[in-house]
């Protein structure tokens, strides 16, 4: 990469001064388009970062795509393409012949591999795999064996693993040989007599013992582990908490297959989070911005439609009390203030809830104090929201809908009695269907934001309408 180029410079209005990365695609689009000798071209190309080119791809033409190909080494071209998703990398790769795409695929991690075939067609993905070296076409086959939501398919097989017996000279030789094919070397994996992992040293702890120690007095047997079949959302919380570069993989009878990094962790967060916030968002999955038009209705329409039942249903139940908005027109005003606060409480529910199931040691003496806490922060809320309403919708019905004194406050003590008690129930609402959706196996996020708020609709609609027909018109005979 270019070390000489200073951080370009902006100054704002105030004279702050601020620091933006250096952006080098045009300069390796120049490089790419103006160079024709090979050597020059992969010289000048060494001094940007791949994720640089990456980025840089997308702007080439298919012919000058074709360019790099023919004049850029397997190694870089690897480096590159493992920098995209794996749509990008996927269309590209599809533009090289097959002798290429073998070699790429055969020098890819196998995780960054598993993931690009997938997004390859069925019937070229198994003429690839048929002639990819054996022990490359075994690693991914044993990626391929794990469902997408298991942890097992998310790992890499570029670890090293020592054997317990040996000394600190003789596993550092090994970590050295091993380290030619297999670059994840902070952490080195060591297994026991009978070929099952055992625990794990740092490649500091071993390069500072004496060479003649047994390695047995330096390995961590306690060093965490997962096991391939074990759901990703568990595990992902499971090793959130610890702070290492990577994690062992076992198989049911405690074999290394692979590992899960740091970087890998990462990635699998952002999706589980990226499915969450989809879930709340009422869609079936994420979206992008090159899907087509019936992925988008497939994952929108399913939770529409359910929504349109709902909201069936509470149109359903207003219309129960057309005698009330008939004999005091002025209520219907305040409808969607009700309904919009109610809303607004079981979201907020919605997502502190959400947030403290996703540890499963939860035991059931903190869901209920969960519950009980959010029906006391909705209950404390409401009587803030409430008496703010009471008092100010008094003023605005009498001056600005000419009703004398008492039936003003008549009617906004019904409305702020109907905040009061609606954000109660909302909050339970919004704490009590996650949890109950949990319980029975379901993600708590498909308790989501459009639903809590549809179920609160009717929460507030019966609130309202209910307090109205009993205090406004049953007692004081509005």
């Amino acid at each position: 990469m270019e070390e000489n180029k200073a951080p370009s410079v902006q100054k704002t209005s105030a004279e702050e001064v601020v620091h933006s990365r250096p952006r080098y695609e045009q300069k390796i689009l120049e490089i790419i388009r103006t160079v024709n000798s090979p050597k020059l071209l992969r010289d000048k190309l060494d001094d940007y970062h791949a994720n640089d080119i990456a980025e840089a791809f997308s702007e080439l033409t298919q012919f000058e795509r074709e360019k790099l190909y023919r004049m850029l080494g397997t190694e870089r071209l690897t480096e590159i393409l493992e920098y995209m998703d794996e749509d990008d990398s996927a269309k590209f790769l599809s533009e090289m012949n097959i002798r290429k795409t073998i070699a790429i695929i055969n020098e890819m991690e196998t995780d960054k591999a598993a993931d690009l075939l997938k997004e390859i067609d069925k019937e070229k993905r198994e003429i690839i795999l048929e002639l990819l070296e054996p022990e490359v076409r075994k690693k991914i086959s044993v990626i391929f064996s794990y469902d997408e939501d298991e942890i097992g398919s998310r790992m890499t097989t570029n670890y090293i693993e020592v054997d317990k017996a040996l000394t600190v000279k003789q596993a550092t030789r090994e970590v050295i040989n091993q380290a030619k094919e297999n670059d994840n070397i902070t952490t080195i994996y060591v297994r026991d007599e009978n070929g099952m992992y055992y625990g794990a040293i740092s490649l500091k702890d071993l390069i500072i013992s004496r060479a003649d120690l047994p390695l047995d007095e330096i390995i961590a047997t306690s060093y965490p582990y997962v096991y391939a079949g074990e759901p990703i959302d568990r595990v992902v919380e499971e090793l959130k908490d610890y702070n290492e570069d990577s994690i062992p993989v076992l198989n049911n009878d405690n074999l290394l297959l692979g590992v899960i990094t740091s970087q890998d962790l990462l990635e699998v967060m952002d999706e589980e989070m990226g499915e969450d916030y989809a879930k709340l968002a009422g869609l079936a999955a994420e979206e992008d911005l090159e899907e087509s038009l019936f992925q988008s209705l497939k994952k929108r329409l399913p939770w529409l439609l359910i929504l349109l039942f709902l909201g069936l249903c509470v149109s359903t139940v207003v219309s129960m009390f057309e005698t009330v908005v008939a004999q005091l027109t002025i209520v219907m005003a305040f409808q969607s203030l009700i309904l919009g606060m109610a809303g607004n409480v079981g979201t907020q529910s919605l997502a502190v809830t959400i947030r403290v199931l996703m540890d499963d040691t939860l035991e059931r003496k903190q869901k209920l104090y969960l519950i009980w806490k959010e029906v006391r922060v909705g209950a404390m809320n409401g009587l803030i929201i409430g008496t703010c309403a009471f008092l100010l919708l008094g003023l605005y019905v009498h001056f600005a809908k000419s009703y004398a004194w008492g039936p003003a406050y008549a009617i906004s003590l019904c409305i702020g009695l109907s905040l009061w008690l609606a954000m109660i129930i909302s909050s339970l609402t919004g704490t009590t269907i996650p949890i109950f959706f949990k319980k029975i196996g379901i993600d708590p996020a498909v308790a989501s934001g459009p639903l809590i708020t549809t179920v609160n609709d009717m929460v507030g609609v019966v609130t309202y309408y209910g307090l109205a027909w009993i205090f406004l018109i049953n007692l004081l005979h509005m």
